[in-house]
């Protein structure tokens, strides 16, 4: 073969052969392989004064953020260490936790048996409910295991599926709220036309809405917080991975979480905070139009009860989400999270149950046929 002659696949070789060497001695800093000479090891080049090539700066830092996003699993470090205190903590979150389960599913039987309990009201309030039981289901039995093996790991894709469930539940809860607001104003304010508003399909549509709205909010919520390096020793200061604790560990700049969490709060939580307001600014001010002593009263007491819920999880859900993420105190964020994932689904039950007859009612009604049965 005569030199000059190549063919079209032989050029593209050698130039896909020089491509490689050349990127390689860019990667060790070298300008050319001439350069070779001058530059024995890493300690000459420092002594050189010269900083590295562009491109071997690039490389380094991408094959950094790989290593730290090659992380199989996360340590959840909860409560406290002491085995007695785990133990007292153990006991007391499994009877909230079955107490929790308890008085949700007693809301949803009694609703399904009684007839007179098949009112818009009550469907969201059973929605509520289940929300309520599969909410508590996603941290608390988690957190039970860890309170007692000494080993608190949880798999990246574990811990992945556990924050878009929560997420997927707590922002349902939060519309749902915005929804049986809606409800109330519309059986309050325009009586007459109350059912033909709030027929079955109707309240179907909006359960459904409802459950969109949640699911991609929580896909945003997690792909945006799971995409991040993150470095070692992956120790989450909470009891389940929750957005902000796991944000803690990334090795990235985190400022446009920062701002992401902050849009999604406001549309997710001061959106429908906002609507529940106006809902019940104007509740009110038919309420006190009505006459009738006992129809102000029971309106009263209905909303009260409404109002309370609302109370007890748009505070700390707000605190958590909308603060930039220097606010952060791992041990006050257990306490809220405690509050608006645990305690709030156990005194939902007692809450509507205890302020309302129809639900009373209905109780002592099974009671009642059980013991006639019987």
């Amino acid at each position: 073969m005569q030199m000059g002659k190549l063919k079209p696949m032989e050029v593209k070789g050698l130039a896909q052969i020089h491509t490689a060497w050349a990127s390689t001695f860019l990667l060790y800093g070298f300008s050319s392989p001439g350069a070779l000479g001058h530059h024995h090891t890493s300690s000459g080049l420092a002594k050189t004064g010269k900083s590295l090539s562009p491109y071997r700066q690039i490389t380094t830092q991408s094959l950094g953020k790989d290593n730290h996003s090659s992380v199989s699993e996360f340590i959840l470090l909860g409560f406290s260490s002491e085995p007695q205190v785990r133990m007292v903590l153990f006991t007391f979150f499994l009877l909230l936790y079955l107490m929790t389960l308890l008085g949700n599913g007693l809301i949803v039987t009694l609703i399904y048996l009684d007839t007179h309990l098949h009112t818009p009201m009550y469907f969201f309030l059973s929605v509520l409910s289940l929300v309520d039981m599969s909410y508590v289901t996603t941290t608390v039995p988690q957190m039970l295991v860890n309170l007692v093996y000494l080993r608190r790991t949880i798999s990246w894709g574990a811990c992945a599926a556990q924050m878009f469930i929560f997420l997927v539940l707590g922002i349902a809860e939060c519309v749902l709220y915005a929804i049986m607001a809606y409800d109330r104003y519309m059986a309050i304010c325009f009586p007459l036309h109350y059912t033909l508003l709030m027929s079955r399909p109707i309240c179907i549509k909006m359960v459904t809405v409802c459950g969109s709205i949640s699911i991609a909010g929580a896909l945003i919520y997690t792909v945006f917080t799971m995409r991040l390096p993150y470095c070692g020793p992956y120790k989450i200061n909470h009891f389940f991975c929750e957005v902000p604790a796991v944000l803690k560990l990334a090795c990235a700049d985190t400022s446009l979480n920062d701002r992401l969490d902050f849009i999604l709060g406001f549309i997710l939580l001061l959106v429908p905070l906002s609507f529940i307001l106006a809902s019940y600014v104007r509740i009110f001010a038919s309420i006190l139009r009505i006459h009738s002593s006992q129809g102000r009263l029971k309106s009263f007491s209905t909303c009260a009860s409404h109002i309370t819920v609302v109370t007890m999880f748009y505070g700390p859900a707000m605190t958590m989400y909308m603060r930039p993420g220097s606010w952060y105190d791992p041990e006050r964020d257990k306490k809220l999270a405690l509050f608006y994932n645990v305690v709030s689904a156990f005194l939902n039950p007692i809450i509507y149950s205890l302020r309302n007859k129809d639900v009373k009612w209905a109780f002592l009604k099974v009671l009642g046929n059980r013991g006639t049965a019987q």
